[in-house]
């Protein structure tokens, strides 16, 4: 998979060199780039904001910027790629939306700042490729460059071969729609807290009823919204 980031604050995205990221962009497994915006900017100064029409507080990112610097991140596989504006005017991510992207060949991140992206920059290349706006919750960050860190993340690891034990992934929260089980290892007590005896069972049945009722609990307890008629 190639990942392209779009930035005005490229050094942001260093951290993309440890961890299990890091390693599979070592391999070849994830091919990340990450671009400065401010190098497509059409005067000396490398201007990539103005302000907005109608008026209003705070300043708009410049279409053209915007648009060169796409143009040349899609090349000619603009069929192939998605465009992933994070925005808190987006539709929300979730584990689904990460599994249904990490089997896309080619993403671009739009990280905007200020009060976000000239919306013609949006809707143009919606006519050239699938151009996604993408929220990680009911708030608002200073830019898109947290959420595209943790979406990176969160799509990047499901990726095949990312990951050493694939079947890791599908034990965790959110993979079938429920919240996952707690966990525990060595020592089997410490500070007067022990490990539930089911655990030291050997018993693989009853562990995984017990697991399957620790998230049921836990997600009435944390998320009674994911709960469905099938759970």
């Amino acid at each position: 998979m190639r990942i392209d980031v779009l930035t005005i604050f490229p050094e942001f995205f260093d951290v993309l060199d440890v961890s299990l990221v890091g390693k599979a962009r070592e391999r070849g497994i994830l091919n990340v780039h990450v671009t400065n915006l401010r190098d497509y900017a059409h005067d000396v100064h490398r201007t990539v904001d103005d302000t907005p029409y109608g008026g209003g507080a705070g300043m708009v990112m410049k279409p053209e910027p915007w648009g060169d610097a796409i143009d040349a991140l899609l090349g000619d596989s603009a069929s192939d790629a998605v465009v992933i504006v994070p925005t808190p005017a987006g539709h929300l991510f979730n584990q689904v939306m990460a599994r249904e992207l990490s089997q896309a060949s080619h993403l671009i991140f739009a990280c905007g700042r200020y009060e976000g992206i000239d919306q013609r920059v949006s809707d143009h290349f919606a006519t050239r490729c699938r151009v996604v706006p993408v929220s990680l919750g009911d708030y608002v960050l200073n830019g898109g460059e947290v959420a595209a860190m943790a979406m990176i993340e969160a799509i990047g690891r499901l990726v095949p071969g990312v990951v050493g034990n694939p079947e890791s992934l599908t034990e965790e929260s959110h993979e079938d729609g429920l919240l996952e089980y707690p966990s525990y290892t060595k020592p089997a007590q410490w500070r007067d807290l022990d490990v539930p005896d089911v655990l030291l069972s050997g018993n693989h049945g009853a562990i995984a009823a017990w697991r399957r009722e620790q998230q049921l609990e836990r997600t009435r307890e944390m998320r009674p919204d994911l709960l469905t008629e099938e759970h």
